[in-house]
């Protein structure tokens, strides 16, 4: 049977708007990784592999990264999954120490990024989008910049199926700005009425989806160490430790292109096919939760994985929203960090920026944010190209 797995600490830096703080990826990596460390309790000497996560940089960037925290010879992976990174470092992490090769494993993730909407890097070969963008081309005329137009034609695609309103991907443009305003990490901590977030710059027209609907490029840097139930108790941190309880991810199937939809293109059925599979290993079902961290790259992408996790049932995300099911007071928080969209999404840390927010809520430490009685934490982290990775968590000591 596989062993428990733990994380038992967690740090990150603040996100910050690229080229805004003077800084490096070591530096980013440095700061995430000694907080990770410190809140575990342990010096890095105890780690025995590590997992480090980012899309824009040199290859063993991942190596210079960790070796701000020490040089002790272990194995360095570096991990590239597209805007699931993070959340792969933290999948190998884990499967690390699940399959008995580590008893502790670190896991980070970091990003220094150009301003403007995410660029190919090599022009000279094909892009591994081509396959998603060219069928999505056939259902929806293309526009640029790509990633609004994928979602947005999502988001359009839900509307004309089910009678979404664009109000309704607007209240959730609202309602993540105002959770981040408590959240120090947050590249933003500015508050705004649904009129503001629907008369922002309009960045894809058919929705209409406004900037302020927008995911930012952003700079910063996560972290998590993960370890056994044996090390968890040799080190007497049971009281700290969050077991992951389910995890998987699933990357495009036949459906993907096979269904004829713009939701299965933007990772729809893999979002689904993941959330299946960790309810199933952690026995509960999304009723079970309080507290949720999901990838709303734009908020489109957030009401369509309302749907996809089984928040509510296909095509009714809209009345999650106009019920108010998905802040405070409501039956989940979503997103409580403030999200991609007002936290700040540097590709390679979001995985671990979402951990660490659901390690803090499951141990009552997360200030003006803290979800009441959080128990069960779900996150949720796509790739297009395309990989989702689902993970559920709850305390140790339950």
């Amino acid at each position: 049977m596989p062993a428990k797995t733990y994380v038992i600490g967690v740090g990150m830096t603040k996100f910050e708007k690229p080229g805004s703080r003077e800084w490096d990826y070591p530096d980013m990596a440095r700061e995430s990784g000694t907080k990770a460390l410190e809140d575990a309790g342990i010096s890095y000497d105890k780690v025995e592999q590590a997992y480090v996560g980012y899309v824009y940089g040199e290859s063993t960037c991942g190596q210079r990264a960790v070796y701000e925290l020490g040089l002790t010879g272990i194995p360095v992976i570096n991990v590239n999954n597209n805007c699931s990174t993070g959340s792969t470092a933290l999948y190998l992490a884990r499967q690390a120490v699940r399959s008995g090769v580590a008893e502790c494993a670190l896991a980070l993730g970091f990003e220094k990024m150009q301003r403007g909407s995410l660029q190919s890097t090599f022009e000279d070969r094909e892009n591994p989008m081509q396959k998603h963008v060219l069928a999505l081309n056939e259902k929806r005329e293309m526009a640029l910049p790509l990633a609004p137009w994928m979602f947005g034609a999502a988001g359009v695609e839900h509307m004309e199926k089910y009678g979404t309103t664009p109000d309704h991907f607007a209240k959730i443009g609202e309602k993540n700005p105002r959770h981040s305003a408590n959240n120090p990490y947050a590249q933003f901590q500015d508050v705004y009425t649904l009129d503001e977030i629907k008369g922002s710059k309009v960045i894809y027209d058919k929705l209409p989806l406004t900037k302020l609907q927008c995911s930012p490029t952003s700079d910063g840097s996560g972290a998590a160490v993960i370890a056994s139930e044996r090390f968890v108790e040799e080190h007497g941190l049971g009281d700290r430790a969050i077991e992951i309880v389910g995890q998987a991810m699933v990357t495009d199937m036949r459906s993907t292109f096979e269904n004829n939809s713009a939701a299965t293109l933007v990772g729809y059925d893999m979002s689904k096919e993941a959330a299946r599979k960790v309810y199933d290993q952690a026995g509960i079902s999304a009723d079970d939760i309080q507290v949720i961290e999901l990838h709303d790259c734009f908020s489109a992408n957030e009401l369509l994985t309302y749907e996809a996790l089984g928040l509510c049932a296909e095509g009714e995300g809209g009345k999650l929203v106009d019920n108010n099911d998905t802040t405070y007071g409501g039956r989940w928080v979503v997103n409580p960090s403030g999200g991609l969209i007002s936290k700040g999404h540097p590709l390679g840390a979001t995985g671990l920026a979402q951990c660490a927010e659901l390690t803090w809520q499951l141990r009552g430490t997360a200030n003006a944010r803290q979800v009441d009685g959080a128990k069960v934490a779900l996150q949720h982290n796509i790739g297009l190209g395309g990989a989702a990775v689902v993970t559920a968590y709850r305390p140790a000591n339950r």
